[in-house]
């Protein structure tokens, strides 16, 4: 009986992945290492209220924390239901515990909004720079149908893009755009 993957048609068959090129060009290494340092310059700049929210966000998030929680709740539950008595009751109603886990949920929690505001003013920054980059790449791209259609009109070919040609040569208005974004948002 064949295998399963000898009964798949020879499209289906698992291939060799193809030659991956000799590296990245120098523009994208030159873009990477720029994005690199600048994060590193964000981390060099923070205060150090933020440094410790972050360090305090960053372990409060791993099993570490998770597994610290089982153990000091597991003792405590254990050791105050008398199911241990390595240790004498200290909690019997279990109101320190409950306690102590509310105070501590309202600081984490806390951290975390630190830290969440901390990522936001990051992604706003990320987010303006991509606005920048995709209107000055739409003004470019303008200019250069501009410019062929200029070559194809002076050379007299004609295309199917024509019709289309002059709404593609008048540059886009952000503020316009907008304006009717938030004008549709409201109806």
């Amino acid at each position: 009986m064949p295998r399963q993957d000898e009964r798949k048609s020879p499209a289906a068959r698992t291939t060799f992945p193809p030659p991956q090129p000799g590296g990245l060009a120098p523009a994208l290494i030159r873009n990477i290492q720029t994005l690199q340092e600048r994060r590193r310059a964000v981390e060099r700049d923070a205060s150090t209220q933020e440094r410790v929210a972050g360090a305090i966000t960053r372990f409060t998030g791993s099993m570490a924390f998770v597994y610290l929680h089982v153990v000091l709740f597991g003792l405590w539950t254990l050791v105050n239901s008398g199911l241990l008595s390595i240790l004498p009751k200290w909690d019997e109603s279990f109101v320190i515990l409950g306690t102590s886990a509310s105070v501590e949920a309202i600081f984490l929690s806390t951290f975390v909004l630190i830290s969440q505001n901390r990522m936001a003013a990051a992604a706003d920054k990320r987010a303006d720079l991509d606005l920048h980059i995709s209107l000055l790449a739409e003004h470019e791209v303008t200019k250069l149908v501009a410019m062929m259609s200029a070559i194809t009109e002076r050379l007299g070919i004609e295309t199917e893009a024509d019709p289309e040609v002059d709404e593609l040569r008048q540059d886009v208005a952000p503020g316009a755009v907008l304006d009717e974004i938030e004008r549709n948002h409201r109806l």
